[in-house]
């Protein structure tokens, strides 16, 4: 692998490349997307991914607070506990070995009783509002740490707020698109680490956002390089003025 931009430089340190800022909470969303902007291919995201891309996903992971995704996104791609990993424990000092995955949903309709919720070294957080079904709410209060962040629909920045009164202030979000385009549009997003896959899918695929209107001005501000997949750092351009996180959110 190596860096093209703003700079050159072999093998660069990955973990380096993607530290958080130490001064403030920092949300970042990952993403992988083929070269005319499909989100997938056959339905999942692995068939775009590559070496590169796994590495970095990895590497995201281990830097990470806490992971969010939605609840489609955890079905859809067969999400588990976190495994441990030996090379994270740098990463990780002060910290438990694995972060928490936080799963967004309205319905509660998920697996409670998988080894996502039974099986995890770090305890899955699910996040809802009112309006969920009183059954699964009092099921999934059993099985997870629960946020009830909003009444009808699930409020992003009420969700968010609860995730950093948690300790939880460096959030990766893996998406999918409809979350993507829900924290976008709250304007809670910092960071997009995108990898760009060397293939033309066409189809019906989404884009990385997909639902909600929002127009994010974006810096570039580093690209990788490995086998013609480019891994490419937007950071978002704003003032130090950070929006208040108790405001008002989207659906799920």
């Amino acid at each position: 692998m190596r860096r093209i931009y703003p700079d050159i430089q072999d093998n660069p340190d990955i973990a380096q490349a993607y530290a958080y800022p130490a001064e403030r909470p920092w949300l970042r969303l990952n993403m992988v997307a083929s070269a005319d902007g499909a989100a997938w291919l056959d339905g999942r995201s692995g068939g775009l991914s590559s070496k590169g891309d796994k590495r970095i996903f990895q590497t995201l992971r281990g830097l990470a607070d806490v992971i969010v995704a939605g609840a489609a996104t955890v079905r859809k791609e067969g999400y588990g506990p976190v495994p441990p990993r030996d090379w994270w424990a740098e990463l990780r000092v002060g910290r438990p070995t694995v972060p928490p995955i936080a799963v967004i949903s309205r319905s509660l309709a998920l697996d409670l009783d998988g080894p996502l919720f039974t099986d995890a070294p770090s305890r899955t957080i699910v996040i809802t509002c009112d309006d969920a079904p009183l059954d699964r709410r009092e099921l999934a209060a059993e099985r997870s740490d629960l946020i009830v962040a909003g009444d009808d629909c699930v409020d992003m920045k009420l969700a968010v707020a609860a995730l950093h009164e948690r300790g939880l202030t460096r959030v990766l979000c893996e998406g999918g698109p409809r979350i993507n385009a829900q924290l976008s549009a709250c304007d809670l997003v910092d960071e997009l680490c995108l990898s760009i896959s060397p293939v033309l899918v066409g189809g019906d695929a989404a884009r990385i956002q997909n639902g909600e209107l929002a127009k994010v001005p974006l810096q570039l501000t580093q690209v990788l390089e490995e086998e013609g997949v480019l891994f490419c750092t937007y950071t978002r351009e704003r003032s130090d003025d950070r929006t208040d996180a108790a405001g008002h959110g989207g659906a799920v």
